[in-house]
């Protein structure tokens, strides 16, 4: 099998950045889509782009890389989660206590359309940098650090030779326990696992037996879940790294609960259990993405209620600037909120109800209408570790 593997890559490896490499987008739409890539960059390959269904103009594969007209509407913001306020030096975030997040790259395998960072893949960004000496001694101070999150961008898309002093570095500061690897090259091109054992050397080397490298793996979709991924999947997991999968909400591509269960049970079915469903941050070009708060919210329940066992694991929250906030239910009258995460400790653990509006898209849509009938923050009764 992986022979054959190996020659398909030769045949569907190449990157992609132009629209009129895309030969099932006829020419007059790869002209009107210029202006939407003039301002967020496409980015694809071959491998993924074959998973389109090119006579389905609805296909949910094209929709999350292939620009859509709607990005240009004026709807958010680049920065929706202000996640530069919690950036204490360059390519470091550290908004909660036990986490840290290192950008250690600002490019991905393929842009998705409705990326929360895709300010990251503008030319005025400077926000990564390719020297993280800095956010390694940031890390060393600060021994409440037990968690280091790889972002970018893609940490999986740097050569192995470049990957693998950062995860050496990082397992030389003896109060990390956990690296977290957040990738889509699972998804987008599991060659880059197939097809080079350094890779898989390198991450059984560092993912040891009492610390893990957990793979923050993004499938959106259950057609992602080829063979090709599948096999890449299974590689990571006897390479001894840990997977489980998260995905944003996405409109005209999982937010229908029988897709969103059948991503759930499959991946579940392979061992990479869901972890969370993100609704679409709103950030500048996502409104064609984006999920309203309460729809979003019935269709991740319906779609728990067709699986069972470790396909229901996830939650469904927003990465809202103040914390990580959990949808967690709905009467006819009223919407329930928790901090699962927060970046002001006394904000830990805090209740909120609202009044229900559908025509929500964020939490900051329940708060700017004053509506908040229940208030409870227990952080101020419990001992805090």
């Amino acid at each position: 099998m992986l022979s054959q593997l190996k020659h398909l890559n030769k045949r569907k490896n190449k990157y992609l950045t132009r629209l009129d490499q895309l030969e099932g987008l006829a020419r007059e739409e790869q002209v009107g889509l210029q202006l939407v890539d003039d301002k967020f960059v496409f980015r694809s390959n071959e491998y993924y782009q074959s998973l389109i269904d090119w006579s389905d103009p609805n296909d949910p594969i094209r929709k999350i890389v292939v620009p859509d007209i709607g990005e240009m509407d004026n709807w958010g913001r680049l920065d929706a989660s202000n996640e530069d306020k919690y950036t204490p030096v360059r390519g470091l975030e550290h908004k909660y206590p036990s986490t840290a997040l290192l950008l250690v790259n600002e490019v991905c395998a393929a842009y998705c359309r409705f990326c929360f960072r895709k300010r990251l893949f503008m030319n005025e960004n400077d926000e990564v940098t390719k020297d993280i000496t800095e956010g390694l001694e940031y890390i060393r101070r600060h021994p409440e650090i037990t968690n280091v999150l790889l972002t970018g961008g893609d940490p999986l898309i740097l050569s192995t030779s470049k990957l693998d002093p950062i995860l050496r570095k990082l397992r030389e500061i003896d109060h990390v326990q956990i690296i977290r690897i957040g990738s889509k090259i699972p998804a987008f091109n599991p060659y880059r696992i197939i097809d080079d054992p350094s890779l898989l050397a390198t991450l059984r080397r560092h993912s040891t037996k009492e610390k893990r490298i957990y793979i923050m793996a993004h499938f959106n979709h259950p057609r992602e879940l080829t063979a090709v991924a599948v096999e890449g999947l299974d590689l990571l997991m006897k390479a001894g790294t840990i997977l489980v999968n998260q995905t944003p909400l996405i409109r005209g591509v999982n937010d229908n609960p029988d897709v969103l269960a059948n991503l759930f049970n499959r991946l579940s079915f392979l061992g990479v259990p869901p972890y969370y469903v993100f609704l679409c941050r709103p950030t500048l070009g996502n409104k064609p993405f984006a999920v309203p708060v309460e729809a979003g919210f019935q269709v991740f329940e319906q779609a728990r209620m067709r699986v069972s066992g470790l396909a229901k694991r996830a939650r469904i929250a927003m990465s809202h600037e103040s914390g990580k906030i959990e949808v967690l239910g709905l009467t006819g009258t009223e919407i329930y909120f928790k901090y699962h995460r927060a970046a002001e400790p006394q904000e830990s653990a805090r209740f909120l109800a609202f009044k229900r509006n559908p025509d929500a898209f964020w939490f900051d849509d329940y708060e700017e209408s004053r509506e908040c009938l229940f208030d409870y923050a227990p952080a101020e009764n419990l001992e805090m570790c």
